[in-house]
């Protein structure tokens, strides 16, 4: 099986630690494209996408975008255009999506997770309304289907104390990724700064890396080793 992982550094998994890796493990026999970009926003991709065709053989695709659209507003420098608003967010994540679509025969539509651990800070709310937005934009297609990496963020933090720690300054966002590559000191730094599932509030511990890759392998073994079961509206909430 071909697979093809589009999205932005938690898909590339620099910082924090790679759930492409725990996939790869899990499915040795499975080939893993790994199409993550450092910083990519919607709008970023759109025109990564159209200077650079897509594969169209791929057995599933996933597309994960979306978070640095909310995150790269607390930068102090933006390395990526971001769209104006979220009429303009969905005009272009219609036009990400129609590039996907021929690539592969199954395709996953991600949501955004978290923007911080505290998940009642503003880029929490917008996280949340970016989701409502794309499943909308899926949920009329039954080719797709929608996985809200949000909402299950949102119930493993529910019960667990976290810090309202975000990394906002690039240079920090650097020294994250050159000196911790190795998982168990990013999990001491994780829990230094008090948080449970990421490194700095937005990329991934190996909590939060082995949850993601949970929920990538239930869409892995549904929709490619499993396919007399039928997806109702493309949508697993």
């Amino acid at each position: 099986m071909k697979i093809a992982l589009i999205g932005d550094s938690l898909t590339e998994g620099r910082p924090g630690v790679s759930f492409v890796n725990i996939l790869k493990e899990k499915y040795p026999n499975s080939t893993f494209v790994n199409l993550g970009k450092p910083g990519e926003t919607v709008k970023s991709l759109h025109s990564r996408l159209t200077k650079t065709n897509l594969d169209s053989n791929y057995d599933l695709a996933f597309l994960w975008i979306g978070v640095n659209d909310v995150y790269s507003k607390l930068l102090k420098v933006q390395a990526q255009p971001v769209v104006e608003n979220h009429q303009e967010f969905s005009e272009f994540f219609n036009e990400v999506l129609r590039m996907v679509l021929p690539s592969a025969r199954h395709v996953v539509v991600v949501s955004p997770a978290i923007v911080g651990e505290d998940l009642q800070n503003p880029s929490n709310c917008e996280v949340r309304e970016l989701s409502s937005l794309i499943q909308s934009i899926t949920k009329n297609d039954p080719t797709i289907c929608f996985l809200n990496m949000q909402s299950v963020f949102e119930k493993e933090l529910a019960n667990v104390h976290s810090s309202d720690y975000i990394s906002t300054g690039v240079m920090r966002v650097m020294k994250d990724v050159l000196f911790y590559t190795n998982p168990a000191r990013i999990d001491r730094l994780s829990s230094k700064r008090g948080l449970y599932l990421t490194l700095d509030g937005i990329h991934l511990n190996s909590k939060g890396a082995l949850r993601v890759a949970e929920e990538y392998a239930s869409m892995i073994d549904l929709l490619l080793f499993n396919n007399s079961v039928t997806l109702l509206n493309g949508n697993n909430e």
